[in-house]
């Protein structure tokens, strides 16, 4: 199994992150995609524009959105990507931009991977 971790986008890039998977549905502000260094930009695993807009980083609104975002996760047609890239890498990392660590959708997707990962 891939040991899948997350890391914002504005942190610099280490050997010990593996296969970068950017995992927000827009670009991260101010940096250019050559700076970037990621492997993959996987935008249609990203919660939907609705939920994204409505959550809007509310910390109040993390239960819902978690709930939601884990609705699209199991219906998404990207997520058959994502698994078999962290089936191929034994080091994944997950790349977002927002400024909370603790509430935002590589969160919720790392731990959807890892329980679908354990599963199969």
């Amino acid at each position: 199994m891939a040991t899948i971790q997350i890391k914002r986008a504005y942190e610099p890039k280490e050997k010990s992150d593996g296969f970068r998977i950017l995992v927000d549905r827009l670009w991260p502000r101010g940096i250019k995609k050559e700076d970037m260094h990621v492997d993959v930009w996987l935008k249609e695993i990203a919660p939907s524009s609705k939920l994204r807009k409505w959550f809007n980083h509310d910390v109040k609104k993390w239960k819902v959105f978690t709930a939601k975002y884990n609705a699209e996760l199991k219906h998404s047609t990207a997520i058959e990507e994502i698994i078999r890239l962290t089936k191929t890498h034994k080091k994944v990392t997950l790349i977002y931009g927002a400024k909370d660590e603790q509430h935002n959708q590589a969160v919720v997707l790392k731990e959807f991977l890892q329980k679908i990962i354990s599963i199969c």
